[in-house]
């Protein structure tokens, strides 16, 4: 309604201002018609006069009297027009014709002859309408009468076939206002459907109905631009929520088996009280698993939060020496330092830590005694590799493509440790992959962009 109101409502002053103006200015030319009229009755009759011979006789005209006769008889009133002759303040003839009003019968209008001295423009009211005249003086030298003509256009009767025509106008433009509202409005309708759409999909859409996509009109126009982003982001949506719902799943699964361990200790020492101590020690160990994945979990949600990377120049020789300093004190193991990169990448340090312990950590886990561990890294022209390999048993082929997923198990890896080493990385613009390790084993590459747009 708003859109068609827009286009309708200065559509309808344009015509109205244009009738208007076009009325206007159609009286100005019928007023300058009727004041070319009169002026022409004028001047036949001056020729008239200025011949000074009566046709009807050959003489000269004796009188007033007998020069408006002999012209009101030569003269053939137009249609709305009327003629008279006034001698000594009185009517002494007028034309055959028969008009709307008798202007002769007008007393004020008669009386205005009386010592007429000059050619004399006027306008009246009748009961027919306006009159627009002009009043001529006669005098005919040797004769001491005063004559005058008159001669009166009805301009309201003129001007009717001028209303009639804007009249009829202004219905053709009304019927023609009518049809554009009915075709702008099926036009509007037509062109505001994908967005109706869109606004009847957007409410119908919740967190248990993202399935529900708009379809495109094919014609490739802004509304198919505006439908493929909404589409998009829905899509969008629809995988957040489905990775939500299946983060809430697998957090509530990890969490219940600590819980059901505790629930089940501390009911098998209300039984055995001889076995409290061993209770206590498996609850306190359940306790700091959760306490742990907890933790983690906190983690992940800080990682698609700003302001989770915090970076600034890192020395990645420095980096690795500490990493592998610190690696030390998590299992007795062969420690080597492969080849390292020289120079800074910018990084979050406390998170490229965190991330390095947590791949050696998992490679503690699949190692035993004397297993070689070996931590490196390597720097190309765009980006930073870090490296953590081991001698152990690697990770099954079936399970390498999900290991980096959150509560994923295998062989390598468990729980949320490789999905935080993968949010890491991602929060500094990067990745990390898993290869097989040359003469068995598994090796994580963690890749950090030199670039902070990255």
């Amino acid at each position: 309604m708003r859109i068609l109101g827009w286009i309708l409502l200065p559509t309808a002053i344009v015509l109205a201002v244009s009738w208007v103006t076009t009325r206007a200015v159609l009286l100005d030319r019928l007023d300058d018609r009727i004041d070319q009229e009169l002026a022409g009755e004028v001047s036949e009759l001056r020729l008239l006069a200025d011949r000074g011979i009566d046709p009807s006789t050959g003489a000269a005209f004796a009188d007033p009297s007998a020069l408006l006769r002999q012209y009101l008889a030569r003269s053939i009133p137009d249609a709305n027009e009327t003629m008279f002759a006034v001698v000594d303040g009185q009517v002494e003839a007028r034309t055959a014709d028969t008009p709307p009003v008798r202007l002769d019968a007008l007393p004020d209008l008669v009386s205005t002859t009386t010592d007429l001295t000059r050619v004399t423009y006027g306008d009246l009211t009748t009961t027919a309408g306006d009159v627009r005249y002009v009043a001529v003086p006669v005098t005919v030298e040797g004769s001491a009468s005063q004559g005058a003509l008159v001669v009166g256009i009805f301009r309201d009767l003129e001007s009717t076939d001028i209303d009639e025509s804007l009249a009829t106008w202004l219905l053709l433009s009304l019927a023609a206002l009518a049809m554009a509202t009915v075709i702008g409005w099926f036009a509007a309708g037509r062109v505001l459907a994908p967005i109706q759409q869109m606004a009847a999909t957007a409410r119908q859409i919740s967190a248990e109905q993202l399935g529900r996509r708009i379809p495109l009109t094919g014609r490739g126009d802004e509304l198919d631009e505006l439908a493929t982003s909404f589409n998009g982001m829905l899509d969008r949506l629809d995988t957040s929520f489905a990775a939500q719902r299946a983060f809430v799943d697998d957090a509530g699964h990890e969490l219940r088996t600590p819980l059901t361990i505790i629930r089940g200790n501390l009911e098998l020492m209300e039984s055995r009280p001889d076995e409290q101590a061993q209770g206590i020690a498996i609850a306190l160990d359940e306790v700091d698993r959760m306490s742990r994945i907890v933790s983690d979990l906190q983690t992940l949600t800080k990682a698609t939060q700003p302001g989770f990377v915090r970076r600034e120049p890192v020395d990645c020789e420095e980096l690795v020496d500490d990493v592998v300093v610190r690696a030390h004190s998590l299992g007795e193991r062969r420690w080597v330092a492969d080849a390292q990169a020289f120079g800074t990448v910018p990084a979050d340090r406390q998170r490229l830590t965190q991330a390095l312990m947590q791949l050696v950590e998992n490679a503690v886990k699949h190692t035993a005694v004397g297993d070689e561990i070996a931590i490196g890294s390597e720097a190309l022209a765009d980006e930073v590799r870090f490296r953590v390999r081991d001698s152990g048993p690697g990770v099954p082929a079936a399970d390498q493509e999900r290991i980096f997923d959150r509560f994923a198990t295998s062989g390598e890896g468990a729980g949320l440790g490789l999905s935080i080493v993968s949010a890491i990385a991602e929060g500094h613009g990067g990745s990390v992959r898993y290869e097989d390790t040359p003469g068995g084993g598994a090796t994580f590459i963690l890749t950090v962009p030199r670039s902070v747009d990255a």
